[in-house]
């Protein structure tokens, strides 16, 4: 029987490149006890897949001895994550039998009632989704390295990875390598025969702590490290008399390192810059008095006061006030979101104008951006298609260098008496040019930069497999009721008959709805209220099964029922049957309001568009996405609303008809992504090459989809497609830098054009040159 198998995640301080990660993964897999290992550069951590028994002490000493510092990542208490609330279905506790279900009611009066019923099998589908788990898992957390751990460093103790960046360990050793080579020059000029000497102490001051990093490095289980290929080539240089030469070089390659780590300090400062949004305090209501307290200390079911111009410390609802939110902080969104009682808000979002009173919902630590930080930390860890192929490519690629170095230091010397210090000296050059770090880092940093510019947006990604697959999409299917249109049926039309008034129609019929919570009842008092209409009390209100719903307003009879209920009363002439057949041809449902045993007049409704959905659709197919809907509503309101929209479409599908359909366009050759709300499309975004769950930061559209469009516009799944596009692009860009430039200098160095100088400065020039191209992806603003 298999020893069950648990994961843990730990902190690992000072990589800052795909060498040291390399170097951790290395390590971490010959240590006994684990399965897997996944290393995330930008996310400075390591996620590790264990046997329950392994020595996770052991293993943290063993990385903290390579210099990289290691500590456990506790595990979130289960307890910190607040239950789902239950639904609430939309139809509960009001069956009016309204025969104008079957309208745009009907998907949304059907959806609500299994909602909650899917299980999440999806969110466990795909290995991206992997670290998650670990948080659920009751593991052992080793305790941190002792001091004697970690004490034994090697001369790579890079500290911390906050704080400026001449204050870390590589940027010192840099600055004294430095130092030590002018005197060492200005020595050479005042006294020549002292130079020699200089340079090699000059040398020894950078080159005794990458030395000892090299066999650390190769004792567990990293021979061609950068350290050693960087060792051999000064020790080789000093051997043939170009001690001066080598000590610039360890230099130029120090000031390389520091570069790289600066780079990589920006890429994680983008994604921390998201958790810093949160206040540090918030105003939280305790015995009738406001006190400051840690934002990190509410409990849900707080209740705090958040005035005019402050962020909001904590995920919660409006209970009291009425104001615009900015949540471009969260969601990109760039105009203010009118809110009221019973909204959502999220944490690190910037109240407007109105005093809010806002009841908590979820612990510091499921707000909404710890969950987007923490997700984009864990997708970073899980490594792309690409990436996986170039860090086996480099695995074969370095020793590969290695040989062809040698074979040009010592075959021409000897089959062809040239000369040993010429062709050595052009062997270590090229030992210098095959360094594989530009080309490892080419993929994650552009895929940890793409990822992170999409969280600031609002559009996330789990880990780099998602990202590369999101671009080379051909179909989108997109669910109807909540993602193309807002989700709830609105008054569209209110006409009046005979002698009434238009006032009239909506306050009878709003004084038959007061009270109800159906969402055709609900669509009816928002354009009362809006309207500005003074509802009557109605009394004795009783349901019509099947029809509608009676009772009396101001001492007269009145009902709000289907046309066909009408028809049958024999209320209705040949004006309001021509008017009934053309709003039902537009895919409305209609409710007429009889009053006195007379059409006083009726009333539409539909599920209306979002705002950006045209927008949105005509943005994919600018892309060459061609995309279609798929929904249960009804045959003709699903034609009004894709005639509207400009889209194919296809109706009346229950959730196996969406699979099927999806799995139908892969036989075809497409590669389909699947956008729903994330919980009852959950077969067809499982089936999906890429499912995309639509929501506002709940843990569903969070937690359940390979991808999530955090403010619900249709328009950012173009915007996730263009990013990934970019971000491949990138990719290719990096590519062709790294081998371009490693190509040109093998040339020039074996024709004796370029030596150890230029060597150093290919491949240090080439890594930073990635990153910094990388790094471009994070200024990513999504405009098509």
């Amino acid at each position: 029987m298999t020893a069950p198998t648990t994961k843990t995640r730990f902190r690992v301080e000072g990589m800052d490149c795909a060498g040291c990660a390399l170097k951790v993964e290395t390590a971490a897999r010959r240590f006994g006890g684990v399965e897997d290992v996944t290393v995330s550069v930008t996310a400075a951590s390591m996620t590790v897949t264990h046997a329950g028994d392994a020595d996770l002490d052991g293993l943290a000493a063993t990385i903290t001895r390579l210099g990289y510092p290691v500590m456990p990542v506790a595990a979130r208490p289960a307890a910190t994550r607040p239950a789902a609330p239950a639904a609430e279905g939309c139809c509960a506790g009001h069956d009016h039998g309204h025969d104008h279900h079957h309208g745009a009611g009907n998907d949304h009066g059907h959806r609500h009632a299994h909602d909650h019923d899917h299980d999440h099998d999806h969110g466990g589908r795909h290995e991206n989704h992997a670290p998650r788990q670990a948080h659920s898992h009751t593991h052992h957390t080793p305790s941190p390295p002792s001091p004697t751990v970690a004490a034994g460093l090697h001369g790579h103790d890079h500290g911390p990875s906050d704080g400026p960046w001449w204050a870390s360990a590589k940027a010192r050793l840099a600055i004294a390598c430095g130092a030590a080579l002018a005197l060492a020059y200005a020595l050479g000029h005042l006294a020549p025969a002292v130079g020699p000497w200089a340079f090699l102490a000059a040398l020894a001051v950078g080159l005794v702590p990458i030395a000892r990093r090299a066999v650390v490095a190769a004792r567990y289980g990293s021979p061609f490290s950068i350290e050693m290929l960087m060792t051999i080539a000064a020790v080789g240089a000093v051997v043939i008399g170009a001690a001066e030469e080598a000590a610039a070089v360890v230099f130029l390659f120090l000031v390389g390192e520091v570069l790289e780590g600066v780079a990589a300090a920006r890429a994680r400062a983008s994604i921390r810059g998201l958790a810093a949004l949160v206040p540090a305090t918030a105003r939280l209501e305790r015995d009738g008095a406001l006190v400051e307290v840690p934002a990190a200390d509410l409990a849900v079911g707080a209740v705090i006061a958040v005035r005019p111009g402050d962020r909001i410390a904590a995920d919660g609802a409006i209970v009291e006030g009425a104001s615009a939110v900015d949540e471009a902080p969260v969601t990109g969104e760039s105009v203010p979101k009118a809110k009221t009682v019973g909204d959502p808000v999220f944490a690190g979002t910037i109240n407007g104008e109105g005093l809010l009173r806002v009841r908590v919902t979820a612990a510091a630590a499921d707000n909404t951006i710890a969950r987007v930080v923490r997700l984009v930390e864990e997708a970073q860890e899980a490594k792309a298609p690409t990436e996986r192929f170039i860090d086996r490519f480099a695995r074969w690629y370095t020793p590969g260098v290695v040989a062809v170095a040698t074979a040009v230091a010592v075959l021409p010397p000897l089959v062809a008496g040239g000369d040993w210090n010429a062709w050595v000296y052009k062997g270590l050059a090229i030992l210098l040019i095959g360094c594989p770090c530009a080309l490892v880092i080419s993929t994650p940093a552009a895929i940890a930069a793409g990822l992170a510019a999409g969280a600031r947006r609002g559009l996330l990604m789990k880990g780099g497999a998602v990202l590369e697959q999101v671009g080379r999409l051909t179909t989108v299917a997109l669910d109807k009721t909540g993602t193309l249109t807002e989700g709830r049926p609105v008054v569209t039309d209110v006409a009046a008959v005979g002698d009434a008034r238009v006032p009239d129609v909506l306050a009878l019929a709003a004084a038959l709805e007061a009270g109800s919570s159906h969402p055709l009842a609900v669509a009816i008092l928002a354009r009362a209220a809006a309207d500005g209409i003074a509802v009557p009390a109605a009394g004795a209100v009783a349901a019509l099964p099947g029809k509608g719903v009676r009772g009396t307003v101001d001492g007269v009879e009145v009902q709000l029922i289907s046309p066909a209920a009408a028809e049958a009363i024999g209320v209705v002439g040949a004006a309001e049957r021509d008017a009934f057949a053309a709003r039902g041809g537009e895919g409305k449902s209609v409710a007429v309001v009889v009053r006195d045993g007379r059409v006083a007049g009726w009333i539409a409704m539909r599920d209306e568009p979002r705002a950006d959905a045209r927008r949105g659709l005509d943005a994919l197919k600018a892309a060459g996405v061609a995309p279609v809907m798929l929904t249960g509503d009804n045959a003709r309101t699903a034609a009004a609303v894709a005639a509207t929209l400009g889209i194919d479409h296809r109706a009346e599908l229950l959730p196996a008809d969406k699979q099927r359909i999806v799995r139908e366009l892969q036989a075809g050759g497409r590669r389909v992504g699947k956008v729903g709300d994330g919980i009852n499309d959950a077969p067809a975004l499982a089936a999906a090459d890429v499912g995309i769950a639509m929501g506002g930061g709940t843990d569903v559209a969070l937690e359940t989809a390979d991808a999530a469009v955090l403010h619900g516009r249709v328009g950012d799944v173009a915007a996730m497609i263009r990013l990934s596009r970019a971000t491949m692009a990138n990719i290719r860009q990096n590519i062709t830098i790294a081998l371009g430039l490693k190509a040109v200098f093998l040339v020039t160095t074996v024709a004796g054009v370029t030596g150890l100088w230029p060597a150093i400065l290919a491949d240090t020039g080439a890594t930073v040159i990635v990153t910094a191209n990388a790094m471009r992806l994070l200024g990513w603003r999504g405009e098509a």
